[in-house]
């Protein structure tokens, strides 16, 4: 399986990568609607809009001045940023992203006065370089269904999140097993089926 797993982590890398320099068909809210006020757009630094997502986690998270959150599969940051500004100068908000596209995208936009408390890390979901019990949520946008391996994300998660933390989610299910897709980079393809 792990073969297999790099294989796939290799190909979202390749179509995402594009979407970060506004190619592919991954871009402009290809899959949702966004979820995101005028105002909340207007307090994040535009490059990190890309219309990837399928919700908006920061929203249900419940944030509160100086929490740590964490934001598993950050792409161009729009959650990040969104969440840094809720949590405020003391509180910080860290994206794991495994693109590098993505991630350098991200730090460009992190150059903006208004993200002095946000950092990304280059990494898979299934693997984060973070210790243990660092926040105090994690976040994840139309990322998850994507893992091959996604125990493996779970259990991250809930290494990283301090006793008592909170898991926000905003993602694609499947309502019925759809077979092998071949391509496995769209939403669909490695999302789970509702239980």
């Amino acid at each position: 399986m792990g073969l297999e797993i790099e294989a796939i982590h290799t190909k979202m890398q390749e179509r995402y990568a594009l979407a970060a320099t506004g190619a592919g068909c991954c871009n402009g809210n290809a899959c949702c609607a966004s979820d995101y006020s005028a105002d909340e757009l207007a307090r994040i630094p535009a490059a990190s809009v890309l219309g990837l997502g399928s919700g908006n986690p920061v929203r249900a998270a419940d944030l509160h001045p100086g929490e740590t959150v964490v934001d598993l599969g950050s792409g161009g940051g729009i959650d990040v940023f969104l969440a840094a500004s809720v949590v405020g100068a003391q509180g910080r908000a860290i994206g794991v992203d495994m693109t590098p596209a993505m991630v350098d995208r991200a730090r460009d936009a992190a150059r903006s006065p208004r993200a002095p408390n946000t950092s990304f890390v280059l990494a898979p979901i299934e693997r984060i370089p973070l210790a243990d019990n660092i926040a105090d949520v994690v976040l994840s946008n139309c990322v998850i269904n994507l893992s091959p391996d996604k125990p493996a994300v779970f259990a991250e998660a809930f290494r990283i999140l301090k006793p008592g933390g909170r898991l926000a989610i905003s993602d694609i299910v499947q309502e019925r097993d759809l077979g092998k897709i071949e391509d496995d980079c769209g939403c669909v393809a490695t999302a789970m089926v509702r239980a």
